[in-house]
């Protein structure tokens, strides 16, 4: 199956999962820029279960939209789990989601020694909690890691509903 068709058929699972578990959604988007709200609503009657995303690509964007605090971005930076956590927090708190999904990383070119291209941040914020991961794609190339960004949130989404 095509990385399409991998991720057309994860959307369909998680608006299924969704629905059986009267879940609403929300994303916090940075390196993926809108495209995990895009694949969740590329499925027909995605409105029943995806309330609104956040594309926060800017620094300035992640404090306006998500409240963000400045000092965590200080502290750690924009691609790390405790911005993850706060994006997805932010997401819950600014919309009518049961449950909310965030991700920032280094999509590539480029990167750094200590934030090297591929590394991605999520976070999955519902149900009271709050939980973070770090995958490292590796330097795979930018839509590849986007892509891979967008098929990991999604499984993150469903394995949170099942």
């Amino acid at each position: 199956m095509s990385d399409a068709g991998a991720i057309a058929k994860a959307a369909a699972t998680l608006l299924a999962a969704a629905r059986a578990r009267g879940a609403i959604l929300a994303t916090a988007e940075s390196c993926t820029g809108g495209l995990i709200g895009g694949a969740i609503t590329e499925v027909p009657g995605s409105s029943d279960i995806f309330d609104r995303g956040f594309i926060t690509y800017s620094n300035a964007a992640k404090v306006e939209m998500l409240g963000i605090r400045p000092e965590t971005l200080t502290a750690y930076g924009a691609v790390s789990e405790e911005i993850a956590a706060e994006m997805a927090q932010g997401a819950l708190a600014r919309s009518n989601a049961t449950l909310a999904v965030s991700v920032t990383g280094v999509a590539g070119p480029g990167g750094s020694e200590h934030k090297p291209e591929g590394r991605v941040c999520f976070g999955l914020a519902g149900d009271g909690a709050t939980r973070t991961q770090t995958v490292e794609f590796g330097a795979i190339g930018r839509s590849n890691v986007r892509r891979a960004t967008v098929e990991h949130a999604l499984s993150l989404l469903i394995a949170a509903l099942r």
